[in-house]
């Protein structure tokens, strides 16, 4: 088994497009960076949102994706998806990230990572997509049938992380909420809302809440 590592650092600066609804920004062309990147508490050294409205802060800081399922992407798009395309910060490599906990903690270089939301595709990430290339028909419905989206991340602690580093779970909180869980209480399911306040002990209620508001207005926002 591969042991969990970052794969890719990837960023990008925000630039003004006639495709990206509703802010006609976005950030979602990432790509690899080498070397040691600084990590803060609003995100990586170097890389910006282009909806700075709705979308960023502590609750969206950084966004990884695992190389597997870019890869299980690729094989049905019949073409080979680099490191960055779908918008991530980070990519992955010998860890579901899907599965883990809502909470769960990650050591990556000098930097410590909070799994804490999930990102909810949108029509900038279906508009990049074609744009790239990609069969992007239904692509929405497509990646959300998948309830494999992701997470965000918060910087629980900042420092630096460089591609190749090991990711390491330092902590593992004492409930089920994962990831897919939390994006289909969101999308697909939404009788899993109430198992959501598990995984926040003391506010979850108002984060899940907060949450349900976001995911709604996902349909015409999108981070990038």
């Amino acid at each position: 088994m591969t042991a969990a590592r970052l794969l890719s650092v990837n960023v990008a600066t925000s630039v003004t497009v006639d495709w990206a609804s509703p802010s006609g920004r976005t950030a979602i062309m990432k790509k690899p960076v080498s070397g040691p990147v600084r990590v803060e508490t609003l995100g990586i050294a170097g890389d910006q949102v282009g909806d700075t409205k709705h979308h960023g802060g502590v609750y969206q800081a950084v966004y990884a994706f695992a190389r597997e399922d870019l890869d299980v992407w690729g094989e049905r798009l019949d073409r080979t998806i680099d490191n960055g395309q779908f918008g991530e910060n980070l990519t992955t490599q010998g860890i579901d990230v899907n599965e883990a906990l809502i909470g769960e903690q990650w050591q990556i270089g000098t930097t410590i990572l909070e799994v804490i939301e999930v990102r909810i595709p949108c029509n900038t990430f279906k508009s990049w997509m074609g744009l790239s290339g990609y069969d992007n028909r239904a692509w929405v419905k497509r990646f959300t049938a998948e309830a494999r989206p992701g997470p965000y991340l918060r910087v629980a602690q900042s420092g630096e992380v460089t591609a190749g580093d090991a990711l390491t779970v330092v902590h593992r909180p004492d409930h089920d909420v994962t990831v897919s869980m939390m994006f289909k209480a969101f999308t697909i399911d939404r009788s899993l809302l109430p198992r959501l306040h598990t995984s926040r002990p003391g506010h979850a209620a108002q984060e899940a809440a907060r949450r349900r508001r976001r995911a709604a207005a996902a349909a015409t926002t999108c981070r990038w």
